[in-house]
């Protein structure tokens, strides 16, 4: 087991697993289809945290993102400002994969999804545009809560972002799955 820096999640368990299983019509039929909740574990995905300053005609902006340290494929991870010690907890766990990812790989990938999110807004606003990406120091794990359904030897998972009370979507249960089925 490992000891790993989390932020704290702000959905306990039983609020998870009362979303996995929601009363009423939908929930039955959740429940007939894909069969019943069996369990809901915690699991832990490593990010890398980074301070983007943005300069785009004259005018300068920093931002707090952090990039999914695994495979890179999640979208970035946006903070107000960096986590102080009131909103990061230590948590002994062995559900998590390792970062997968080194700093020159990370560093690019992060600037390549913000330039890209930029460009979404707006293409012809940009104007000199500079992006640059300073890595944090360490590591930080973001907490999902994750729903086991099924029946017999069948099973399907929820996932949900346990800080932003989020049901995620495939490219996390992608990332949940391979590394639940990797080789040890």
């Amino acid at each position: 087991m490992s000891r790993i820096r989390s932020l704290r999640p702000n959905v306990t368990r039983e609020e998870a697993a009362a979303e996995f299983s929601p009363a009423g019509p939908a929930g039955l039929v959740r429940h007939l289809i894909f069969g019943p909740l069996r369990s809901v574990a915690d699991f832990y995905l490593p990010f890398r945290l980074f301070q983007v300053e943005v300069g785009n005609a004259g005018k300068r902006d920093q931002h707090i993102l952090g990039l999914e340290a695994v495979m890179g494929v999640l979208d970035l991870y946006h903070f107000e400002e960096i986590p102080g010690a009131s909103e990061i907890i230590s948590v002994d766990t062995r559900n998590h994969p390792e970062s997968r990812l080194n700093d020159a790989r990370a560093q690019e990938l992060v600037i390549n999804k913000f330039q890209r999110a930029l460009f979404s807004k707006g293409f012809f606003r940009m104007r000199e545009l500079s992006i640059v990406a300073a890595p944090l120091p360490g590591e930080l794990y973001i907490p999902y809560w994750v729903g086991f359904r099924g029946s017999g030897m069948r099973a399907r998972v929820s996932v949900m972002d346990a800080v932003r009370h989020r049901i995620e979507g495939s490219k996390v249960r992608y990332l949940l799955q391979t590394w639940l089925t990797a080789p040890s």
